[in-house]
């Protein structure tokens, strides 16, 4: 690597860390953050989440891990997996289907005799780790003892990862060896060609689907990787390309010919490429707060994300990032929640790149879907169990009797469903949030076949009785019980129907079918109530499970399922309240994810919202994942969507600035993305909104909350005065591609 470039990269990273944040143009915002460790991480290797530094492009993801004079890089991929519609058996861990590591990278520091008996041992033989990554490129730098130094970073624009090893104060003998887990179901091979260290490992016995993933490791400036004298002042440069048969068909050939050609020069090139491409991704959209601890928290999330989930056929699992191959639950994407969240904050931040992955695996299960709808519930339609995989794969279907002797309500026809219904809607609430931010004609019409088949479910699966529809035998928790009107499915419900409302009338298909959708949404049974300690509050089911200590179902259908707004009944909405503070699961770790936007989307005290935030923030591990909770991904975005939620809000299509921000927080933010496909920018200093300018991109028409109350506004069209507005809310029309500016008059 160029060390010029090398430490001109690192210097802008620090000074940045020192420059006012009101100094930087919104426009070209880069986050001056880091993830700092002291010691070495301690959750790694682990079957849950990490502690340690995540790196990734999307694809490949690597995470380090140290014990004394050992350094190792945890690589996995996100399409590397034994893909087998089988959950497994408990005497075989190793039969589990799931996502698998591609392979350890290892660098072994070696002590080197000392050049007199009273000379100091310079080497990196002692416990002393400390490590710092720029939230902005993913860049980690690691130091170990008083000798050594790492820096690594995964390559943004090409599935390469660099490694650069250097000796500060004196030589240092080391080595570099790939490995991959003691695992029977897997195929291994490895050797060496000249300077280039290579393995392949795959999965293709008893698979539905057989994958092979090769590695190849370079040293560019020493002879070989394999046992290398580093000398002090000249840094060993390690370049490793990796990728899966499903990239390529010749995997080993691939990553060989990926490093043939590599030079120091070159390599600078790729690290130009790969800092071209963060910028770039930073430019989506922004925001500004006085209040730097928020502000990291916010960019954090969004670097996980990216850094995780680029993949169009293969969204990240549960943890995101594996340290070994029996990662919890199969590494799973898990429909009741787990693998929906980490997306939700995506779509209002801008990342549409990083959100589509998500589409790929509700999709392609739509056959085996059907097949259970037809065969559990004798319905039409679709019905998805807890978990899925990629590509059609079932990674917990039962095809022993695993868990069927310990929960036989559990599973049926082979499939775990925890006796609920409601997943394949869960699971259609990112497709609509998608589609409702963009209003993308071609993506309407990519995902209406699903979202018909889940309505269709529905249309079957309700009873009408007493001019109502009940939802029957659904479980609100998994292995609730045979609960009735369980207040989530009320709500996904509802959303299912008016989403199949909205997609035909866009893409004009099926619309004489709309006045029978919007009967069910007029005669759907409303949300049960109870009273709990004086005040009325949501029951979980009409009947069954009234209430629970932990988890958030009481509230998701609020959010994610977008029932209630600030626009629903007045009571409705106390109701709502109510509950959140009845609930008060602020720290509850499976509702983390919809329990800070539930209480912003009904109006709940935005100064105690802000102060449970920062409480949240206090209890993250470095790498922003949450201490004490064996879950990954899906809290990282927690912040990033609760602060656009506050800045920007557009539930029900109806924009509102500010609407949830602390009064005493000054705050900017350019475009964020709100329903309609408008991008929203706006500042609030001392209390005035100003600069407010919106981007139409379909042309819709646009529902504004007044931001200066019941002063007149006006409207700037090209930077011309267009229209002059009164009213506490008024609507303007748009055209494709304008940009407003709206002001007081």
């Amino acid at each position: 690597m160029n060390q010029t470039l090398l430490l001109k990269n690192l210097v802008m990273a620090f000074i940045c860390l020192f420059i006012p944040m009101q100094l930087f143009p919104q426009a070209n915002f880069i986050p001056p953050y880091k993830n700092t460790w002291t010691n070495a991480p301690q959750k790694i290797p682990t079957s849950a989440s990490t502690d340690a530094p995540l790196m990734g492009n999307g694809d490949l993801l690597t995470t380090v891990g140290y014990q004394p004079d050992h350094l190792r890089f945890y690589i996995s991929k996100n399409d590397f997996g034994r893909w087998v519609s089988q959950y497994g058996h408990g005497e075989n861990e190793f039969s589990l289907a799931g996502s698998r590591l591609v392979s350890y990278l290892d660098i072994n520091f070696h002590d080197m005799e000392k050049k007199s008996a009273g000379e100091k041992n310079l080497q990196a033989g002692n416990d002393s780790f400390s490590a710092s990554q720029h939230i902005w490129n993913g860049q980690t730098d690691i130091k170990i003892g008083q000798n050594i130094s790492v820096t690594s970073w995964v390559c943004a624009t090409q599935n390469l990862i660099f490694v650069q090893v250097n000796a500060l104060k004196q030589d240092a003998v080391m080595s570099v060896n790939l490995g991959a887990p003691e695992n029977s179901m897997a195929r291994l091979i490895n050797g060496q060609l000249k300077n280039i260290l290579w393995q392949t490992r795959s999965f293709e016995d008893n698979v539905d689907i057989p994958v092979a993933a090769s590695i190849a490791v370079k040293a560019i400036n020493y002879d070989t990787p394999a046992n290398i004298l580093l000398k002090k002042g000249q840094p060993l440069l390690l370049a490793v390309a990796v990728e899966s048969s499903f990239k390529q068909k010749n995997t080993l050939e691939h990553v060989k010919n990926s490093l043939s050609g590599l030079t120091q020069k070159s390599t600078s090139s790729f690290l130009q490429q790969h800092n071209a491409w963060w910028k770039q991704y930073w430019q989506k959209s922004g925001i500004l707060l006085n209040d730097t601890v928020v502000m990291k928290r916010y960019y954090q999330g969004l670097y996980t994300m990216a850094a995780c989930s680029r993949d169009v056929n293969f969204p990240p699992g549960i943890f995101g990032w594996i340290s070994n191959d029996t990662p919890s639950w199969n590494n799973d994407y898990h429909l009741n929640y787990n693998f929906e969240a980490p997306f939700y904050a995506l779509y209002t931040a801008n990342r549409l790149e990083q959100a589509l992955p998500y589409d790929a695996p509700i999709l392609a299960f739509m056959p085996r879907g059907q097949w259970y709808a037809e065969h559990v519930t004798h319905t039409r339609g679709v019905l998805y169990p807890v978990g899925i995989g990629p590509m059609g794969v079932e990674v917990t279907r039962q095809v022993d009797t695993f868990y069927t002797h310990l929960h036989p309500a559990g599973i049926e026809k082979g499939g775990m469903f925890w006796q609920q219904r409601s997943n394949a809607a869960y699971a259609l609430l990112n497709l609509g949030q998608h589609w409702y931010s963009t209003y993308d004609t071609s993506y309407a019409k990519k995902i209406y076949p699903y979202a018909l088949s889940v309505a269709e479910f529905w249309e079957d699966y309700l009873k009408l009785e007493d001019g109502r529809y009940v939802i029957y035998n659904d479980a609100i928790h998994e292995g609730s019980g045979h609960d009735i009107n369980p207040i989530l499915s009320l709500g996904l419900v509802r959303y299912v129907f008016t989403l199949m409302i909205d997609l035909s009338h866009h893409v004009h298909i099926n619309e004489k079918e709309i006045g029978k959708w919007e009967n069910i949404l007029t005669h759907i049974s409303p949300f049960p109530t109870q009273t709990r300690n004086g005040r009325s509050v949501f029951r979980y089911t009409e009947k069954g499970l009234d209430w629970y200590p932990d988890n958030g179902l009481g509230i998701q259908h609020i959010y994610p399922g977008n029932a209630i707004t600030l626009d629903s009944d007045t009571a409705l909405l106390a109701v709502s309240r109510n509950t959140i503070a009845e609930m008060h699961r602020w720290k509850d770790y499976n509702s983390s994810s919809s329990f800070f936007m539930a209480a912003i989307r009904v109006g709940y005290n935005a100064d105690t919202i802000y102060s449970r935030l920062h409480e949240f923030i206090a209890n993250t591990r470095p790498n922003g994942f949450i201490n004490n909770n064996v879950h990954g991904i899906e809290n990282s975005c927690v912040v990033t969507n609760a602060i656009d939620e506050m800045l920007c809000m557009s539930a029900g299509n109806v924009i509102r600035l500010f609407p949830s921000l602390p009064s005493r927080m000054d705050a900017s933010f350019s475009n964020l993305r709100a329903n309609g496909a408008f991008l929203v920018s706006a500042k609030r200093k001392d209390g005035k909104i100003a600069d407010v300018e919106i981007i139409s991109e379909k042309g819709r028409s646009l529902t504004l909350v007044n931001p200066w109350m019941n002063k007149k506004v006006k409207v700037l069209r090209a930077g011309k005065p267009a229209e002059l507005l009164n009213g506490s809310r008024f609507t303007i029309s748009t055209s494709n591609g304008e940009k407003l500016s709206i002001i007081p008059e």
